[in-house]
């Protein structure tokens, strides 16, 4: 994998060349064949995946099925490098994909190699988690809620 093709994921946005470089080193190459899942709902969050390449169909017991599907580029579990928990849905391969993983241990041993990168990885998350919770939040004090 090359550090440059890190760039199309907006989280990893902040991140100079010389980070994306530390964190290429780090990351964990998976392909997924058709049908196959990356992995399943309710199994423990284990860190970030960045989809390179092809298309996931995500599905949820609790909610009744298909809950939608994701395509390239795009990422997912950013939050569960730094509060494991357990995974919301399954993620089934359409055709397929090929995933680059940041585990926590990743992370752990990129904040020693190059903190720089490991803190814009905690601060791009925290500004989408951010981003993604103030419109409910909105919603709810426009409704009176507490």
């Amino acid at each position: 994998m090359r550090a440059s093709e890190l760039k199309v994921f907006g989280l990893l946005s902040a991140l100079t060349e010389e980070d994306r470089e530390a964190l290429a080193e780090l990351l964990e190459e998976t392909e997924i064949v058709n049908g196959k899942s990356a992995f399943r709902e309710g199994s423990e969050g284990d860190g970030l995946l960045l989809l390179v390449r092809g298309q996931l169909n995500l599905k949820s017991h609790r909610h009744g099925g298909y809950v939608g599907s994701i395509t390239a580029p795009y990422h997912l579990g950013a939050l569960s490098l730094f509060s494991p928990g357990q995974r919301e849905v399954t993620a089934v391969a359409e055709g397929s994909c090929l995933i680059w993983q940041l585990s926590r241990s990743g992370l752990s041993r990129l904040s020693v190699d190059c903190p720089r990168a490991a803190f814009r990885i905690a601060e791009a998350t925290l500004t989408e988690i951010a981003g993604l919770t103030r419109p409910v939040l909105g919603s709810m004090s426009e409704h009176g809620e507490k």
